[in-house]
């Protein structure tokens, strides 16, 4: 048997130009926001690099030759490193947290002199390539508890650290990571709860204990009931747990001596009744109902833990999330957000000019130039601009999930999925929270926002991409007999 190749068209002649043009475009419109955000007119010299516009051009010109080189390299080599690239990423996110530096309340940055980097920035490529690998190993099912706790072990180590750095918004980065596993067919009904826990913390300065348990219980057995077709048990659970509970409530009631809480009575309940759920699933065969189980557990251990989370929060933070909640009126505490959409909205339709938003022009929105640099773009290009810009973002986005789906393994597949949802998260959160929809985060825009960590990183994330891509567009090798 003789092993040969076909003929190789060039590598760079396989790129994506489509998507090349879409990250170059980008890039540009980045540099130009980040000049008009920084812009000192009257400037002695407007080519120095105390500029924040030239230090992003020299990060530009950085990230693409690392993007050039990355193009190079054999994608099988990423498959290999790629847990070696991740125990790497967590050693620099514990020496960060250990020896770093503090900036804006959170320690997650080294500095070299001049330069300084975020290390969740550059770990998330990691994180990346490390739930690639697991996700495209021999035995990995989606539908497996097993396999399912493995990924939740691998996002939740750096999630903890990141805690730790007082770095709460990179970290949630991770939990967009859902998106991904959805597409990998992790069930709908599943992800769900999933996202429900996600909104417990918030959840839980509106409502009481006993409404959000309540709430944990309908949505998990609801989601459950679609997810196994199983409604009759499902609503016969449902009427003998809330029945159970409040005639046990009602029982203890007459009893002087005691006084126990509705909510005290129902958790001790729906607690005892898992054990009975747990051997249904394994009678019927249902492994997905573990799962549910499991993140059951988990929630109900988040709700009476968010008020000491809270207190541990810097104030910055506590303030946002009055702020967001309605919980505090003080206008001192939304001056951000309020600047911001007060930028966005003077931009009408088509936006003040280039280099002539009086708001950004003044400094009446801080952060201008990185966690609320969408304000630049739409007070200066109004409505349009904004929505030119967000739509770049989602062809790119499209784009990388197009590429997933020409990918002929799971590894690469998986990865291009991954890019694609950081890439959507950090667009939702970021626009989100300069129009006050979310609490603000300090996410960057991607390729948009000021500085060279989050520009490198997010250039080397999807440069490999681009790589993955136009190295599948390769023959691939044949077979010949004698």
């Amino acid at each position: 048997m003789e092993y040969r190749h076909e003929k190789k068209e060039s590598l760079f002649g396989n790129v994506d130009w489509v998507a090349l043009l879409l990250y170059l475009l980008l890039v540009s419109v980045g540099v130009a926001a980040v000049l008009s955000a920084s812009w000192v007119e009257d400037s002695e010299n407007i080519f120095a690099f105390s500029h924040n516009y030239i230090k992003q051009i020299v990060w530009l010109g950085i990230s693409l030759v690392v993007g050039t080189v990355l193009m190079l390299l054999d994608r099988s080599l990423w498959h290999k490193i790629a847990y070696f690239l991740y125990g790497t990423a967590i050693l620099a996110l514990v020496a960060t947290l250990l020896f770093g530096r503090t900036v804006n309340g959170a320690k997650a940055w080294f500095e070299f002199g001049p330069i300084r980097l975020q290390t969740m920035e550059f770990a998330k490529i990691a994180i990346a390539l490390a739930t690639a690998r697991l996700m495209s190993e021999y035995g990995f099912a989606i539908s497996s508890f097993r396999s399912l706790v493995k990924v939740a072990l691998l996002l939740l180590v750096p999630l903890a650290i990141t805690y730790l750095q007082n770095d709460t918004g990179s970290g949630l980065v991770l939990c967009s990571f859902i998106f991904m596993l959805y597409r990998e067919g992790l069930n709908r009904w599943l992800c769900i709860p999933i996202i429900f826990i996600a909104a417990l913390f918030l959840l839980s300065f509106l409502f009481s204990p006993t409404v959000l348990l309540v709430a944990l219980i309908l949505v998990f057995t609801i989601s459950e009931m679609f997810a196994n077709r199983n409604w009759r048990n499902s609503v016969i659970y449902l009427a003998a747990l809330f029945g159970g509970s409040t005639a046990i409530f009602l029982v203890l009631g007459t009893i002087p001596a005691l006084s126990i809480s509705y909510y005290s009575i129902l958790l001790a309940t729906t607690l005892l009744s898992m054990i009975g759920v747990c051997v249904y699933a394994y009678r019927a065969r249902l492994r997905n109902i573990y799962i549910m189980v499991l993140l059951f557990v988990v929630s109900v251990m988040i709700t009476p833990t968010s008020n000491a989370l809270f207190n541990v929060m810097k104030p910055h933070q506590q303030n946002r999330i009055k702020t967001f909640l309605g919980i505090t009126d003080d206008p001192s505490l939304n001056y951000n957000v309020r600047q911001s959409k007060i930028a966005i909205g003077s931009g009408g339709l088509f936006g003040k000019g280039y280099l002539q938003g009086s708001h950004i022009r003044y400094g009446l929105v801080p952060e201008k130039h990185t966690d609320f640099i969408f304000c630049t773009i739409g007070e200066e290009f109004g409505f349009v601009g904004s929505i030119l810009v967000l739509t770049l973002i989602i062809a790119l986005i499209l784009r990388l999930m197009h590429m997933g789906d020409n990918q002929r393994e799971a590894f690469g597949r998986v990865y291009c999925y991954i890019v694609a949802s950081i890439l959507l998260f950090h667009t939702l959160i970021n626009v989100g929270m300069t129009i006050g929809l979310i609490p603000v985060m300090g996410i960057p825009l991607p390729f948009i926002s000021y500085g060279g960590s989050s520009l490198l990183a997010f250039s080397i994330m999807v440069f490999i991409a681009f790589a993955f891509d136009a190295q599948t567009t390769r023959e691939l090798p044949t077979y010949s007999k004698f």
